[in-house]
């Protein structure tokens, strides 16, 4: 490889994306490719301390302060973790950045779109992913996978997640090059073989 790659990992909360981003990791690792795993929010360092805020914060949040939490977390990791990987040659695989803050914020919340996109740039001095894979699951299945004990997030309701999946697959029609939806109401096995079957495609 001549230069690194940044892969996201999108959808709702449920939605095995976590299972599947460690299971191509190992993938790309058994290859011998340089893999970098991270998130957002809550990267290592400064990311950390805001994710605590965010997810588990027991007083009112509004929802503007919440979009700028997520952009402020979004702006350090790119500065100092996903552009340095980069250039390293690694191949970054992200649990979540900007996709999830238009749906969640935007489409989830009903703020500003367009607003969004273009805080989302600054955050990220205009580095977008080259690839993006959305875990599409419905809301039933996936509240029933995060169970009872939810964080401040996965307890805005079925209406709200509703919204977030609509916006994830409207996302995913204005940009089809770069998004990827799978469906992820089947066995973590039969998933990750679609991931594999896109990143040969891709990488190889």
């Amino acid at each position: 490889m001549k230069k690194g790659l940044f892969i996201t990992f999108e959808g709702a909360d449920g939605c095995g994306k976590t299972t599947q981003l460690n299971l191509l990791c190992q993938y790309l690792q058994s290859k011998g490719l340089d893999v970098l795993l991270t998130r957002e929010p809550g990267a290592k360092g400064l990311g950390e301390k805001i994710r605590e805020i965010l997810l588990n914060y027991d007083g009112e949040v509004s929802d503007r302060c919440e979009s700028f939490l997520f952009l402020a977390d979004r702006a350090q990791h790119i500065d100092k973790i996903i552009i340095p990987a980069i250039n390293s040659n690694k191949i970054v695989l992200c649990d979540r950045h900007t996709d999830s803050t238009v749906a969640y914020q935007g489409y989830g919340r009903g703020l500003d779109i367009e607003q969004i996109n273009r805080l989302n740039n600054i955050a990220t001095n205009g580095l977008k992913p080259d690839l993006t894979f959305v875990f599409d699951i419905d809301i039933e299945t996936s509240m029933k996978r995060v169970g009872d004990s939810k964080d401040r997030m996965e307890s805005s309701g079925k209406d709200f997640f509703n919204r977030v999946r609509n916006g994830y697959l409207d996302l995913a029609k204005k940009e089809p090059s770069r998004i990827k939806v799978i469906n992820s109401n089947r066995s973590i096995d039969e998933i990750h073989k679609d991931v594999i079957k896109i990143i040969e495609n891709y990488i190889f």
